[in-house]
């Protein structure tokens, strides 16, 4: 299924996802003004912890914590309400926690802080349809996606993260339920690395997605501000 739709709307956020406390405030320093939304992943989480979070947003960033909860329903709400006083505006979870988890999440959410956007991971970009087979799931990736967004949808959440490709089918059939991040983008000639289900940035904002997330062509560029500027300008 294929929609298409204005541009402009779309909004960039840099995956920063490298070795270094130094380096990657160096890099976001370097990106200027350009860029409002940097995601703070699992692997500079643990290595650096709350503070680190802290300093980014410090820099004038606003901050998508991507931790990927996925526990029992209970311990997924109290991580929530352990985050709850960070300066973060995005939160990821699994939808493949299943619909009581994500009800709980919902709540914690409500509860502990109602600004926080919280997004449902579907299914992760480095996946395709043999990944997912070889897990058990007897379903191509585009309908495992459908399927947990419908769950989603039904357990209360509001965002959902998902490969560009599957982001018209999700607008097709959830309207504006959903803000919808789609990691996977990359810029036209730049290497896919080990994402399988990848888009450009301008394919990915007419396909429905209202976030993008780009993370090694920014900052393995030797001017990540003039990539920065080269996304956004593609994007509107």
């Amino acid at each position: 299924m294929s929609i298409t739709r204005e541009t402009g709307n779309c909004q960039l956020i840099l995956a920063l996802d490298i070795e270094e406390r130094a380096d990657a405030i160096e890099l976001v320093r370097k990106t200027g003004d350009g860029l409002e939304w940097v995601k703070i992943g699992l692997q500079m989480f643990t290595r650096y912890g709350p503070d680190y979070v802290r300093e980014i947003a410090d820099l004038g960033k606003r901050i998508f914590l991507d931790l990927k909860l996925h526990d029992i329903p209970n311990t997924v709400a109290k991580a929530i309400d352990s985050v709850s006083d960070l300066p973060i505006g995005m939160l990821t979870i699994h939808t493949c926690g299943g619909r009581e988890m994500m009800e709980w999440a919902v709540r914690a959410q409500r509860d502990s802080n109602p600004d926080l956007q919280l997004l449902g991971v579907t299914v992760l970009t480095s996946m395709d349809d043999n990944a997912i087979s070889e897990v058990g799931v007897n379903r191509s990736a585009a309908e495992q996606v459908s399927a947990l967004a419908s769950l989603a949808a039904e357990a209360g959440m509001s965002g959902l993260v998902c490969s560009p490709h599957e982001a018209a089918l999700l607008k097709s059939a959830h309207g504006d339920q959903f803000k919808l991040v789609t990691p996977g983008v990359r810029p036209v000639g730049a290497d896919a690395g080990d994402q399988k289900r990848v888009m450009t940035p301008r394919l990915a904002s007419e396909q429905g997605a209202d976030y993008i997330v780009v993370g090694r062509p920014i900052y393995k560029a030797d001017n990540p501000a003039a990539v920065v500027a080269a996304i956004r300008s593609d994007l509107d």
